[in-house]
C-alpha cells in the first residue's frame, strides 16, 4: 500500500494539531502568566464609584453641554469645530445654552482640560470621554482627574506675583491638600498659609543644598511673614474649588477650607503612586525603560504593576510615554509587549501617543488592543478590533516573544492561539504579513514541534520565506 505524502497528511489532520483558538489576549500574554490583582480600598467612608462621578458630571456638567453644542455646530461636512486656542462663537452659543460669554469661555477650557475636546492640528474635535461620558464612570473620573491636575490653569495666578513664586506655591500645595485629607474636615486659612509657607521653604532648601559664594540669601517665609504668601494660598483654594477639589466657608474661627468627596478621593489616590513609587519593590526606578522592562518580565502581573507605577512616578508622564514607545518600537518582542503593559498604567496621557504609534506597522496591534480596553472594551473582547492581517501579525511577534525568552513547550501551545483554523492556512498567512521575525519563528516552531510531519511543513514555510519563493 502506498503510504500517503506528509503534506497531505498535514492537511487532513491539521485541524487536530490546532485546537481551539484562544482569545488574542491569551497569545498577548504567552510569555508570562497574569493575574489579576484587587486594587487598593480607597479610605473608609469615601463614596462609591457611581456616586464620585455623579459628582464629577456635575463639575463638569457646563463643559460637556459646551462641547456637545460646539460640536453640533461644526461646519457641514466636517468634524471639526471650534480652533484650539480659540472657543465657540460665544454669542451665539451663549444664547443657545443660556449661559454668559464668560461661563462659555470659562466652560470651553474645562472641556479641553478635562479631555472633553481634543486638539488635533488647528481643529478641536470631540473627545472620547465627551462620547463615553453617559456611560463609562471611569471615562468621567478620568476626566475629572486631568481638570483637578490642571486647577492652576483653570483660574489665573495674581498678575503682580513673579512666576518663581506661583511655581513654589504650585508645588507646596500637594502638602496643603495632605493636610486637608488627614484633617478629615474644615481647616482654617492661616494654619493653611503657615504649612505653606514651611513648605516653600524646604523646597528652597532642596534645591540649594550648597549656597553659592557671595550670593544673597534666599529670604525664607519665616523671615518675610507667612502674610507673603496669603495672596497665593487664596488663588490656589479658590483654583481648587473653581475645580471641585474644595469648598471655602467661613467659620467661628475665620475661613476655612474643606476638602469635598471627589477632593478627598483624588488626593488618596495620588498618595498611594507617591507610596508606590517610594517602595519600587524590584528597585527599578533609576533604570531606563529597557532595562527596567527586562526586570519586570519574570515578575506576576501584581508586582509588574507596582514597578512600572513606581517607575513612571519618578517622571514627567511624558517623557516616560515617550521611552517605552521608542522600547516598543526596538527588535525585542517581548519587551514591545511589557512596554505596552506599561502604558496600561499610564492610561489617559499616554492616548495621544498610542494613537499615532497605530500608524506604525510593528506597533499599531498593540496600539489598537490598548486603545480598545482603553475606551472599555472587554480585554477577552477587544482583538475583534484586529484585522485577519494584524492578528497574524501579533501572532508572529508574540511567537518571536517566545522564541527568544520562553520554553520550546510554549511555543507548540502557542499555536493554540492562531486565528486560523488550520496549519497550512496559518503558514500562508504568515508567509504574506512579511514579519520581519517570520523565518526564525517558522524554524523556532518546527525544532520545537514533536509531529515530524508538521515540523517538516513548517521548516518548509520557513525556507520559503528566507528564498524569497511562494
Amino acid at each position: 500500500m502506498t503510504s500517503r505524502k506528509p503534506d497531505e497528511q498535514l492537511a487532513r489532520n491539521s485541524r487536530l494539531r490546532l485546537v481551539r483558538p484562544r482569545a488574542l489576549a491569551t497569545a498577548r500574554r504567552a510569555v508570562t502568566t497574569r493575574r489579576t490583582r484587587p486594587a487598593p480600598r480607597p479610605p473608609e467612608g469615601t463614596p462609591p464609584r457611581a456616586e464620585l462621578a455623579r459628582q464629577a458630571r456635575t463639575v463638569l456638567a457646563d463643559a460637556v453641554r459646551i462641547a456637545r453644542w460646539a460640536a453640533l455646530d461644526a461646519e457641514p461636512g466636517t468634524a471639526a469645530a471650534p480652533r484650539p486656542q480659540a472657543v465657540p462663537d460665544q454669542e451665539r452659543a451663549a444664547a443657545a445654552l443660556d449661559l454668559t460669554p464668560g461661563q462659555i469661555r470659562a466652560g470651553w477650557d474645562r472641556a479641553r482640560l478635562a479631555g472633553l475636546v481634543e486638539l488635533h492640528g488647528d481643529t478641536a474635535r470631540p473627545g472620547w470621554r465627551l462620547h463615553a461620558w453617559d456611560r463609562d464612570d471611569s471615562a468621567v473620573l478620568r476626566g475629572w482627574v486631568a481638570l483637578f491636575d490642571a486647577w492652576s490653569l483653570v483660574h489665573p495666578a495674581p498678575e503682580d506675583v513673579a512666576p518663581g513664586a506661583v511655581a513654589e506655591v504650585v508645588e507646596a500645595v500637594p502638602q496643603v491638600l495632605s493636610l486637608l485629607q488627614l484633617s478629615a474636615g474644615p481647616v482654617v486659612v492661616p494654619a493653611l498659609l503657615d504649612l505653606l509657607g514651611q513648605r516653600v521653604d524646604e523646597l528652597r532648601e532642596e534645591r540649594c543644598e550648597v549656597p553659592v559664594e557671595g550670593a544673597p540669601a534666599p529670604v525664607t517665609a519665616s523671615a518675610a511673614g507667612p502674610d507673603r504668601f496669603a495672596a497665593l494660598l487664596d488663588w490656589a483654594l479658590e483654583g481648587l474649588a473653581a475645580v471641585g477639589a474644595l469648598t471655602l466657608g467661613e467659620g467661628s474661627e475665620g475661613r476655612q477650607a474643606t476638602l469635598t468627596p471627589l477632593g478627598n478621593w483624588a488626593v488618596w489616590v495620588k498618595l498611594e503612586q507617591i507610596c508606590v513609587a517610594a517602595q519600587s519593590p524590584a528597585g527599578n526606578i533609576e533604570q531606563s525603560a529597557e532595562d527596567m522592562l527586562r526586570g519586570c518580565a519574570g515578575l506576576t502581573p501584581g508586582p509588574a504593576r507596582d514597578e512600572y507605577r513606581a517607575w513612571l512616578a519618578a517622571r514627567t508622564l511624558a517623557g516616560a510615554v515617550a521611552e517605552l514607545i521608542a522600547v516598543a518600537r526596538g527588535e525585542d518582542a517581548l519587551l514591545r509587549g511589557l512596554a505596552f503593559e506599561a502604558l496600561r498604567v499610564v492610561g489617559a496621557p499616554a492616548e495621544a501617543e498610542v494613537r499615532a504609534a497605530a500608524e506604525e506597522v510593528s506597533l499599531r496591534p498593540y496600539a489598537l488592543l490598548w486603545l480598545a480596553e482603553y475606551e472599555g472594551a472587554d480585554p477577552d473582547d477587544a482583538p475583534e478590533v484586529l484585522t485577519r492581517e494584524e492578528a497574524t501579525w501579533l501572532w508572529v511577534d508574540t511567537a518571536a516573544a517566545v522564541a527568544d525568552h520562553g520554553e520550546s513547550t510554549l511555543l507548540v501551545r502557542h499555536l493554540e492561539s492562531a486565528v486560523q483554523g488550520t496549519v497550512p492556512a496559518l503558514l500562508d498567512e504568515v508567509r504574506a504579513i512579511g514579519h520581519p521575525r517570520t523565518v526564525q519563528v517558522l524554524v523556532a516552531l518546527a525544532a520545537a514541534h514533536p509531529d515530524p510531519a508538521l515540523a517538516k511543513a513548517v521548516r518548509r514555510a520557513a525556507f520559503q520565506v528566507h528564498t524569497g519563493g511562494a
